[in-house]
């Protein structure tokens, strides 16, 4: 029997090909989907055992609950599953370099998104999502990075560049550039190139004088004296790194050299680098399940044509299937031989697709290198990749072939040898389950509704079992189980609505082609089944398309909603440089001819409401007390928005009153931060550094006068004048390099004077200028987002003309007019779009191969009825037109299907997240009528081939066909 099936496939190879296509995209995504993913986690491996390569970090003791702040680094690790820590004292660098075994204790400062460099072209470098990054560096401080060219930068006009950032640039050591940072650009001599043990993806990495670096980071995370970490070298290996044994002994020294009471601790260089590595690979998990979708599409859609393909298999080997039974041969051996023909197709079209996948994973890996992010994790698949495509492809394949395999087996002899065909079963059991399952996906999409509806602590039903479990599910769970009921449901009703569908989508072909048109929707309705199972290729992947586009087009509509009836200025400015405007920026656009008023937006930092461990954290911004009459209308919830800010009170967003349980009236406490002088250790930097030149020059006097004892006349005058020059440079140091600084804590306490529900504030608390400056300074507060408003009477385009002009010095800086800003926030939802569209392309692809395999089928048993046409004188031309408007009808049928349930769970995502900013639907019927006219298309394309094999026939041999 394994002959006969291995001989089945070769003969029925050329019908096996579309099925192959189809199992092989299915695979191919599963492999693209595991070599991606295993190509992340070894680039975050490799980028880690690089970038963060000391062999014991020092850190906090007290994880922290929300780390809404981000670290005394520069990073936050909000929405990632890394743990964070207390800061930890600098201090604590000269105790642990006295540790046996340590090399080198420092800390290493760094910031990253508030820089911008400038290319030798004049425009700022970009990159596609990786950050730029500076780094304080110098000799033995990052044990990864070679310096190829010149030398570490000393102060704040120079810097090192990392190589892909020196290329990128088109710098070279000795150019001059700008570098932009958050007090403005300013110019800066590169001094160095540097390597690194493993490629950046991209990033661009600026190597800083320490000092300066230090200097940036604190003005980023308004912190200072206190570090997330401090990185320890060993001695141990000669400068190699340590092993993990060698790192674990180290680190046990460390921890006791620490001082009690220091809230410190020390970890190997492992450890954390497995903690980061685990944290990024979380954040990267998405990538995979996006993938997968598609993979899921596919192999779902390949499902189908399997099922068709070994349907007409069957169907013209079921003479030979009934001889088989007649000489002997039991069901399980004739199933066995429709098995071994799916087994080989699966196997070839798995192995296909492992090869595809492959290739198309390298194939991104080469696009973003083009596109300036380079990659050096390995792609291959690995074995147990490749075993589980291939156990992917083998079981779908099985799951296809297993109904036509045992319609072959169960088939009476005598029935088959004279090929009749039993009747379809009846579809009203199928229509009436289908019918119930959307019945119920409705429900829970009511459900779902009515959560979003009552709000947080609200009762949607007043039903006490329902109540509670929408208070432990929320909505998300609902609108989920609510999407699968209806699409699974409309699956299983799509036969009992061939019929109905052939009659009304058949209309008007019957109308305008009224032989070939009545023929195609007629021919619908034989077999409900494979009409249905065909179109639900096309109906799962415009469905979600829909849904996704409804999503889209409601998003972009409420942003522009939000401009159009919310905000008031003529202008609004940004910057790219993590968000922060230079006071010069300010300035240049305050004094441009045609600007009225500047209101200015300022963000604080670490400002906490409440006291010890119940103090909560909300983004807080400073704005002038005319924010809402000449900048944004206020949407109240209660009180008065615009009085409240003028008189100092706080008005806070609604999500931010419902989760502290604040209601207009009530009394907080306020916790802000300022950076202030330390008078203490500034004293005992001064002292420190003036005993370190008195020392270096006493004991260059010292050496001086041994060698004029010595006779050594030219050696002596040599180290005398060393020591003159350590006295004058000590007299000409810059003061400002020995001020030490701390953080210091502030408190008011502020009525709450309105809640206001804008979508842009819910989340917010905003006081007015005079209130925030008495919480933090320009160290713990820094300008976001200027609101520009122009005289009246000026001309609009010549004051957004000297606007532009007036920011270009600082590079960064984008001014926008009000559509402008609208276009701005909707090209971030068109970015999403071209997922949707490639999944678009990729239902389309497989629904042609699906329509083909059908229309295929369909010829194959209606070859006499063919060619009786042809022989009372139908033309070649009505029947391709008869073939390309049954194709046409099912390809219509999936997508109108698709955009239905699209639409409608796009409307109900809106309904539940209105309160989220999603607050107007948006149906976009344009982009849903190109779907409609895409489906015809689709239709046309797909029947070309099985018209094309129809008319091959001869008529005589047409007719005379069994």
């Amino acid at each position: 029997m394994i002959r006969i099936g291995l001989r089945d496939a070769r003969a029925h190879f050329p019908r096996f090909l579309m099925s192959i296509v189809a199992i092989a995209l299915g695979v191919s995504f599963v492999i693209g989907s595991f070599c991606f993913r295993a190509m992340m986690n070894d680039q975050v491996d490799r980028m880690l055992g690089s970038n963060t390569d000391h062999d014991v970090y020092v850190r906090g003791v007290t994880e922290r609950k929300d780390d809404a702040s981000g670290a005394s680094s520069g990073t936050s690790s909000s929405g990632s599953s890394l743990k964070t820590y207390n800061d930890v004292d600098v201090s604590l660098v000269d105790d642990v370099a006295k540790v046996d075994g340590v090399a080198k204790a420092e800390v290493t400062y760094a910031v990253s998104g508030s820089l911008v460099l400038v290319a030798k072209d004049g425009n700022a470098v970009s990159t596609m999502g990786s950050p730029t990054m500076g780094i304080g560096l110098a000799k033995g401080t990052w044990r990864s990075a070679h310096l190829t060219h010149g030398r570490w930068a000393r102060d704040e006009g120079e810097v090192a560049l990392h190589a892909f950032a020196a290329e990128s640039a088109r710098l070279k050591v000795g150019d001059v550039t700008k570098l932009v940072t958050p007090s403005g650009p300013k110019d800066v001599k590169v001094v160095g190139v540097f390597d690194t043990d493993s490629s950046q993806a991209g990033a661009i990495i600026i190597g800083l004088a320490p000092s300066v670096a230090k200097s940036l980071q604190q003005e980023q995370t308004g912190e200072t004296g206190v570090t997330q970490y401090i990185g320890v070298y060993g001695s141990g290996n000669g400068g190699a790194p340590l092993t993990d044994a060698q790192q674990r002994e180290l680190a046990a020294r460390v921890r006791r050299a620490l001082p009690r009471g220091s809230k410190a601790t020390a970890i190997t260089g492992d450890r954390l680098r497995d903690e980061y590595a685990q944290a990024i690979k979380d954040q990267l998990g998405f990538i995979q399940p996006l993938i997968l979708i598609f993979a899921v599409i596919a192999l779902f859609v390949g499902s189908f044509i399997i099922a068709n393909t070994f349907s007409m298999i069957v169907r013209e080997s079921m003479r030979g299937y009934a001889l088989l039974r007649s000489v002997g041969a039991s069901p399980a051996q004739v199933f066995s031989t429709v098995i071994v023909q799916a087994l080989l197709l699966g196997v070839v079209g798995s192995a296909a697709g492992i090869g595809l996948g492959w290739g198309m994973v390298k194939a991104i890996v080469a696009g973003l290198a083009r596109m300036g992010t380079p990659m050096d994790g390995a792609v291959a698949p690995g074995a147990a990749d490749m075993l589980a495509g291939v156990a992917v492809g083998v079981l779908v394949t099985l799951a296809g072939a297993s109904l036509p395999a045992r319609r072959a087996a169960t088939a009476p002899p005598i029935q088959a040898m004279n090929e009749t065909v039993n009747p379809e079963r009846s579809v009203v059991p199928r229509g009436v389950l289908g019918a119930v399952m959307i019945v119920l996906g409705a429900a829970s999409w009511a459900f779902c509704l009515a959560i979003a509806a009552a709000g947080d602590g609200g009762e949607p039903t007043h039903v006490a079992f329902l109540d509670d479990l929408a208070a432990r599910l929320g909505a998300g769970w609902p609108l989920g189980v609510g999407a699968g009921l209806v699409v699974v449901g409309v699956i299983v009703l799509a036969p009992t609505l061939v019929g109905p569908s052939g009659t009304v989508l058949g209309w008007l072909p019957s109308h305008v082609f009224p032989v070939t048109g009545r023929l195609a929707a007629r021919n619908l309705a034989r077999q409900k089944r494979r009409t249905a199972n065909t179109a639900a290729a096309l109906f799962v992947g415009v469905a979600i398309v829909s849904c996704l586009g409804v999503v889209a087009s409601s998003a972009k509509t409420s942003v522009a909603g939000i401009v159009d009836t919310g905000l008031k200025s003529d202008f609004t400015a940004m910057s790219a440089s993590s968000g922060r405007i230079p006071d010069d920026a300010v300035a240049a656009i305050d004094k441009t001819r045609g600007v009225a008023s500047v209101s200015r937006s300022r963000m604080l930092l670490g400002v906490t409401y409440g006291s010890g461990d119940d103090a909560a954290q909300a983004m807080t911004f400073a704005e002038q007390p005319s924010l809402f009459s000449k900048v944004f209308a206020p949407v109240e919830n209660s009180g008065d928005a615009d009085r409240a800010l003028k008189d100092g009170e706080l008005v806070v967003g609604l999500t931010v009153a419902k989760d502290n349980g604040w209601k207009v009236g009530d009394t907080v406490r306020v916790n802000g931060r300022r950076v202030v002088v330390d008078e203490e250790a500034t004293a005992k930097a001064q002292a420190d550094y003036q005993t370190q030149v008195q020392d270096k020059v006493t004991g260059l006097e010292t050496e001086a006068r041994r060698l004029a004892a010595a006779g050594d006349a030219a050696g002596a005058q040599a180290k005398a004048d060393e020591a003159q020059r350590v006295a004058d440079e000590a007299r000409d140091v810059d003061p400002s390099t020995l001020v030490r600084t701390k953080t210091e804590t502030t408190h008011r306490r502020m009525r709450i004077g309105a809640v206001i529900e804008n979508s842009v504030y819910r989340s917010m608390v905003l006081m007015n200028d005079k209130a925030a400056e008495k919480l933090a300074d320009d160290s713990t507060m820094f300008t976001i987002m200027l609101f520009i408003n122009m005289r009246r009477g000026a001309d609009a385009d010549a004051v957004k003309k000297r606007l532009v002009k007036a920011v270009k010095p600082f590079y960064v800086i984008t001014v926008q007019d009000r559509n402008e800003f609208k276009s701005s926030m909707g090209s971030m939802v068109d970015q999403v779009l071209i997922i949707l569209y490639a999944l678009l392309a990729l239902s389309i692809v497989i629904a042609v191969f699906g329509i083909v395999n059908t229309l295929a089928l369909s010829v194959s048993e209606r070859t006499r009825e063919i060619g009786l046409l042809r022989a009372i004188g139908t033309s070649r031309g009505q029947v391709r037109g008869m073939l390309a408007i049954e194709a046409s009808l099912i390809a219509v049928l999936g997508t109108l299907l698709g955009v239905v349930m699209g639409v409608a769970a796009g409307a109900v995502i809106q309904r539940v997240y209105a309160a989220n900013g999603l607050e107007r639907l948006s149906v976009p019927w344009d982009q849903l009528g190109v779907f409609l006219a895409a489906s015809v298309l689709v239709g046309v394309v797909a029947a070309l081939p099985p018209a094309r094999r129809a008319l091959k026939v001869p008529v005589l041999d047409a007719v005379d066909a069994d």
